[in-house]
């Protein structure tokens, strides 16, 4: 009883790494469709299908299951080692693309590209040779690699794929630690090479538990349960890993646009808000649009309404609000929003003192349209921009002559400088 709870749970155990690497394909599934032609992409494509394929005909259940339909004792086993030397194939097609690219040293890729497919194709077909003159009547399902680790040509057919797995492996693993010392990398590219690094790198704790198991019965000894329990469990745990390494950086990537999308719907709340006034409605919304579609909603929204207003705008008081913001000392950035901020709020009022009016001239708005954001992120300190509005508010001529000192940050070309007054 006991025995088949340690079963069950191993048994679960591989479906885990099957789930991630599942999700993992379907996420770059689109890309692979899309970009067909690109063989890197291809590559990736092979991978996480070989390394889902190694994971589900892996798991003893259906291990028990292959054998079963196809009524040959333990020919699950070269079965499972084929797919494992596809696995290893496809690490190393991998590298070669990774390394070489698409335009670069395009000869030398293709070479090594039939190499790669020509060995591992070669080891996938002594791997069947091996196993049709092996004698292996006995079925095991979780230790045969131990069970017959000196058995005439059985013996050679593990020692062969464990050597093809752990040399594409190191490889593999060589490659993806150098890149990450590469300089420049996108923080969620360089963190999806971590996990690959330290995935392949466990890949290697897989081949080395196996290997010491297989040595240790050709020396009579018993370390079985590096065959059972450490190599299954590294396995499932590089896979995992491996998986993970895929997914983090277009996961990152999708979920910090995203964010971004809904800060910048976020900060301009405040000022659609004041538009409303201007409008008498608020922007479409829509339950099941997209972060993307109400953000493009409420920037056309706050920008008609801009122009809306455009005709009521005071270049003069802009100027003014601008030098004030200064004064009082706001950085030259920040002091253009609350500059404007104050400009919106003076064309709302003239807008309710004359809403039916014609305009002679429109002023231009572009600064407006292109700093919505900045003029939101201003209006949500409305105690700043009433300090603003009211330095901006003083009439020039009712300031005495010794205040017209140059404050720092002042415009001397804007009205109530003294440059300005004495041009």
């Amino acid at each position: 009883m006991a025995a088949g709870n340690v079963l069950s749970g191993l048994h679960i155990s591989y479906w885990l790494p099957t789930a991630v690497l599942t999700a993992a394909l379907v996420i770059k599934l689109p890309s692979i469709l899309k970009l067909w032609r690109d063989p890197l992409l291809r590559a990736v494509g092979g991978l996480l299908l070989f390394a889902c394929a190694v994971f589900v005909f892996a798991a003893p259940g259906t291990i028990a299951w292959t054998n079963r339909v196809t009524g040959v004792p333990n020919i699950a086993a070269p079965w499972v080692y084929s797919l494992i030397t596809a696995l290893s194939a496809s690490w190393l097609l991998l590298v070669v693309h990774w390394r070489n690219g698409r335009t670069v040293r395009h000869a030398q890729t293709r070479r090594a590209t039939r190499w790669v497919v020509s060995v591992y194709a070669g080891v996938v077909v002594a791997l069947w040779v091996l196993f049709a003159l092996a004698d292996v009547p006995v079925e095991q399902i979780r230790d045969l690699d131990t069970y017959y680790a000196n058995t005439p040509f059985m013996r050679e057919e593990i020692l062969l794929y464990l050597i093809a797995h752990t040399v594409a492996c190191s490889i593999t693993a060589r490659l993806v630690w150098n890149w990450i010392r590469t300089d420049g990398l996108d923080g969620w590219l360089r963190w999806g090479l971590r996990f690959l690094g330290v995935g392949y790198a466990t890949n290697l704790l897989f081949s080395a538990a196996k290997l010491t198991a297989v040595v240790a019965r050709w020396t009579g000894h018993d370390l079985d349960w590096l065959n059972t329990n450490v190599a299954p469990s590294a396995a499932c745990i590089a896979a995992t890993l491996v998986a993970t390494g895929f997914i983090v950086p277009h996961a990152g990537q999708y979920l910090h646009e995203h964010w971004l999308v809904r800060r910048r719907h976020r900060s301009l709340r405040p000022l659609a808000r004041l538009m409303r006034t201007v409008s008498g409605s608020r922007e479409p919304y829509t339950l099941r649009a997209t972060p993307e579609m109400r953000l493009i909603r409420r920037e056309t929204f706050i920008r008609d309404a801009l122009l809306q207003l455009s005709r009521h705008l005071d270049e003069d008081l802009r100027g003014r609000s601008y030098d004030a913001a200064l004064a009082l000392g706001s950085e030259p950035g920040r002091a253009q929003a609350q500059a404007a901020a104050v400009t919106i709020l003076d064309a709302m009022e003239a807008e309710r003192r004359s809403p039916d009016s014609d305009g002679t001239t429109t002023p231009d708005t572009t600064y407006l349209l292109q700093e919505i954001q900045a003029v939101s992120e201003a209006l949500r300190k409305p105690e700043e921009i009433k300090a603003v509005r009211a330095r901006a508010a003083v009439p020039a001529e009712s300031t005495s002559a010794h205040e017209y000192c140059v404050f720092p940050g002042d415009n001397p070309r804007t009205p109530g400088s003294k440059a300005g007054r004495q041009g």
